[in-house]
């Protein structure tokens, strides 16, 4: 029974892929899937909560495949150059063709929006415990709220890995505009302590201090 229904998960993030959500049909499913369109209904009750159910587990299935690079990141610019790997990666794999269809499909379906934030949000934990991690000693890390930062940044590469279909090179210049930014952020962390307190300073009396969201707080 968990084989079959696996494969209907596969199948339907497949079927996004190569047929878009027009061709996502119980019968298009199944038929990539090897089975009897039958079990589409017996195993999810619907077409529309089988794709559900396969936003959920494709990011599932991905991402264990670059948690030990989350893991292993030390600097906003080190997390930006997985960011860049994990994007062509994703690409080549169909999982953007797929994603774009499933937030396509979303517009006019809650059920369907409810499980594709809910898939994001798992990408979003691994930038969210990363970027609090690579923050914590930055001169920044007292006015910047992480689980924000860390949804803006996923907002970022999911529009980005859209964007890229239709302008590849202002795709490609938008990811370097958030090197340089990177960049400068790394600037700040190599200040010495004074100039580290005058900034803090500075940005005390322009934006004020806020309590960092750490990893896993602020979710629902």
């Amino acid at each position: 029974m968990a084989d079959t229904r696996t494969k209907l998960l596969d199948a339907a993030l497949e079927t996004l892929r190569t047929q878009g959500m027009a061709g996502a049909s119980a019968r298009a499913i199944a038929a990539t899937a090897g089975v009897n369109q039958a079990l589409v209904f017996y195993h999810f009750g619907s077409v529309d909560q089988l794709l559900a159910a396969a936003c959920e587990h494709g990011a599932q299935q991905r991402i264990p495949l670059y948690r030990d690079r989350f893991a292993a990141v030390t600097s906003l610019s080190e997390l930006l150059d997985l960011g860049r790997e994990l994007h062509a990666q994703e690409r080549t794999e169909g999982s953007v063709a797929a994603l774009a269809q499933l937030l396509a499909g979303s517009q006019t379906d809650e059920k369907l929006a409810a499980a594709v934030v809910k898939g994001l949000d798992l990408w979003m934990a691994e930038v969210e415990q990363a970027l609090g991690r690579v923050l914590a000693s930055s001169p920044l890390a007292e006015f910047v709220d992480v689980t924000g930062l860390a949804k803006a940044t996923a907002a970022a590469f999911v529009g980005l890995e859209l964007y890229e279909g239709v302008d590849a090179d202002g795709a490609a210049q938008a990811l370097d505009a958030l090197e340089e930014l990177a960049a400068l952020v790394t600037v700040l962390d190599d200040l010495g302590p004074v100039l580290r307190r005058t900034v803090r300073a500075r940005l005390t009396r322009s934006i004020g201090p806020r309590s960092r969201s750490r990893p896993g707080q602020g979710r629902t």
